[in-house]
């Protein structure tokens, strides 16, 4: 798993927005943005576009843990409750897998552990083994 860590750490968008990854296992992954005033919107709470940000990168890091290329081909959001300040989690969950697709959910949850926000997604499953990071 320490090779899937080092290659989202890659992911230089999450990392502009303030995404962390917490934790990682097959088909499973966390991670945590703390709200800092970028990432509001303009009346005040947390953009859904931060909110969808932090689901997609944990997707993005369970659908690869699996250490092939996996490619998102369809995802929906919903969201349930509008968040202001603090931290908020995003935890994904593998639900069916097969060689060529796979389907995960992610539930987004604020510091109390209130859901604000489920994404389901699904991946194309490629072939190719996820590169290799290079040695730091």
């Amino acid at each position: 798993m320490e090779n899937i860590k080092k290659f989202f750490k890659n992911d230089r968008f999450a990392e502009h927005v303030g995404i962390e990854l917490l934790e990682v296992s097959k088909g499973y992954a966390r991670a945590k943005l703390e709200i800092r005033n970028e990432h509001l919107n303009s009346v005040g709470t947390v953009h859904g576009g931060a909110i969808f940000a932090l689901a997609d990168l944990v997707f993005a890091v369970a659908s690869n843990s699996h250490g092939t290329i996996a490619m998102g081909i369809n995802v929906s959001i919903s969201y349930l409750k509008a968040v202001r300040e603090g931290t908020i989690f995003a935890e994904a969950k593998e639900i069916s897998k097969n060689p060529k697709l796979a389907s995960y959910t992610v539930t987004v949850s604020d510091q109390s552990g209130d859901t604000i926000a489920i994404f389901q997604g699904m991946v194309y499953r490629k072939k190719d083994k996820l590169p290799v990071p290079a040695k730091e």
